[in-house]
């Protein structure tokens, strides 16, 4: 048999459904970014940690949160560099690691997709206890002026931790509906892992509050596909907003997912009175491709979208996930969009997306990762109170609101590997400064990587449909199938398999079995064992070849 040798250009890229082949200016670690986004969030962890924490220099911190208001509110996250919990954008990271692992969970390597569940339940543990009190949710710890007063550990945290809420009667419609959505995608991802905590977040989603916004709406229909929230959906779009093309999504704008999102029904359920949202969803879209001839979403020089107003991969990551799910979405139903004079396809969705990612791990005029710990080159300088100063098991010592200032304003790299840390990024002209008080492009949050987890590095269509096209001839350009000098090979088929139904051996990859006695190719190599006829796999994907040469 003889053996598959890949180049430096050719690299390997996961989706849900697909498995690609594409060149690219630099190879990417995709499987170790998935790894590093999602342990990042443990680094932001609020509460009393459990001792399976992988970042260790983290320690307890804010444990007798709403103890003041009679309720305990302790657990959660940080939003970003800061120890206040902001229970909006907390609840919109919680709504898009669910929708990451609804969309793409099954192509995440098995313990990635448990890390990434975790971190999710660390989330909806946190939002139960919001809504714990009838007719209120708690939305908010801490005072964001006295926080930002001071540079100091979470751990030391010493400011006001004051609850602040909304009601029927002090309404505050965005969040409840955020929350109602993060609830509602949640339980649909925990079905298949824990049906009865799923059925908990579904029981305990906030009532009184349903009808405020179209997000939480859409959400509940996907969830419980209870027909009066289709309804609603169908008679308010409109009035609400929904088809006023605005070219935005992040917390607090969710115009761009919510079309997405409900496009979703109109295309596989044909629910036609849905159109609308689609034909949205389809502006939206055109304005991300350069070929189109639609205004554009702003770019900068060296290719990254952005907007003004900092912390900028808020919006590349959030909208290059929107990109890969309506690919998804439209690859399922064999449709296009209609861009004008061109007609977008699913691959040129993904593939604006993969170079977002790819720009945003190096592929960039800084050539420079904005991951913390990926790559050789990345931000040191991360506006973040606890990865900036010493971890209290490096100084013990107490460290005082103002005490923190000398570490603030130092030009040492921080002491504590933020690990997955996504940055705001660089400015409209490319460029990084690596400056810690530059909190517009140092600083870290969770809405950066909530996006990331289940579909970093995952792109591409195209390439899947020149194989198909090849079946019964020469697959040129593929690894092992082209170039002459005698490894011309016939493809004889492509074979799917979902990952988590593989029965794996974590202890010896070697023995990895795919379809029936197939042998298997992994990253690091090719398994000498010949069992006919030939077949090379990554991870669920079997590639059948006959030798012609």
């Amino acid at each position: 048999m003889k053996k598959v040798f890949f180049t430096p250009l050719v690299i390997v890229l996961f989706t849900a459904h697909y498995l690609v082949l594409l060149v690219s200016t630099q190879v990417h670690d995709y499987h170790d970014a998935l790894s590093k986004s999602i342990l990042f969030f443990e680094g932001q962890r609020s509460g009393k940690l459990p001792p399976n924490q992988r970042l260790t220099w983290r320690a307890d911190s804010a444990v007798g949160d709403g103890s003041d208001a009679g309720v305990d509110l302790s657990g959660g996250y940080y939003d970003a560099g800061d120890n206040v919990k902001f229970g909006f954008p907390m609840a919109f990271t919680t709504t898009m690691l669910a929708w990451s692992l609804i969309e793409f969970g099954n192509s995440m390597p098995l313990d990635e997709h448990e890390n990434a569940a975790v971190a999710l339940r660390w989330a909806t543990d946190y939002l139960l206890k919001t809504i714990s009190h009838p007719g209120k949710i708690f939305v908010q710890v801490g005072d964001p002026l006295k926080d930002h007063n001071c540079w100091e550990r979470p751990e030391d945290m010493d400011t006001a931790r004051t609850v602040y809420t909304v009601s029927e009667e002090k309404p505050g419609s965005d969040i409840a509906g955020e929350t109602a959505a993060a609830l509602a995608a949640s339980s649909m991802f925990f079905r298949s892992v824990d049906n009865e905590y799923s059925e908990m977040l579904s029981y305990k989603m906030p009532s009184g509050f349903r009808d405020e916004l179209l997000w939480g709406a859409a959400w509940l229909r996907r969830a419980s596909q209870n027909d009066s929230f289709l309804s609603y959906i169908q008679d308010n779009g409109k009035t609400l907003g929904a088809d006023d093309n605005i070219n935005e999504f992040g917390w607090d704008n969710k115009h761009a997912g919510l079309n997405v999102l409900v496009s979703k029904e109109f295309l596989e359920a044909q629910v036609y009175s849905l159109e609308s949202y689609k034909a949205s969803a389809d502006s939206f879209m055109c304005t991300l491709v350069p070929e189109s001839s639609s205004s554009h979403i702003r770019y900068t020089p060296g290719g990254l979208i952005y907007k003004p107003g900092g912390s900028n991969m808020q919006h590349v990551t959030s909208i290059a996930f929107l990109l890969l799910s309506y690919a998804n979405y439209l690859a399922k139903t064999s449709q296009f969009v209609n861009c004008g004079s061109v007609s977008v396809g699913p691959a040129s969705l993904r593939l604006q997306a993969k170079k977002q990612v790819d720009y945003l791990l190096g592929d960039n005029p800084m050539k420079m990762s904005y991951m913390v710990g990926y790559g050789e080159r990345y931000p040191l300088r991360v506006h973040h109170r606890g990865s900036s100063l010493p971890s209290k098991f490096s100084h013990p010592e107490f460290i005082a609101c103002k005490e923190g200032t000398i570490y603030y304003n130092s030009s040492n790299p921080n002491p504590n590997l933020l690990i997955g840390a996504v940055v705001g990024g660089p400015g409209e002209d490319d460029v990084y400064e690596d400056d810690r008080a530059d909190f517009r492009k140092s600083e870290p949050t969770t809405y950066i990587n909530a996006p990331l987890g289940g579909r970093m590095g995952t792109i591409g269509e195209d390439e899947l449909a020149r194989w198909e096209k090849t079946e019964g001839g020469v697959a040129a350009g593929i690894p092992g199938a082209g170039g002459g000098s005698g490894e011309e090979r016939i493809l004889v088929s492509v074979r799917l398999r979902p990952l988590n139904s593989i029965e794996i051996s974590r202890n010896d990859p070697a023995d990895w079995e795919c379809i029936n006695n197939t042998t298997i190719i992994h990253r690091n190599g090719v398994n000498d064992r010949s069992m006919p006829p030939s077949a090379y796999t990554f991870g669920e994907y079997c590639f059948h070849w006959l030798d012609f040469s």
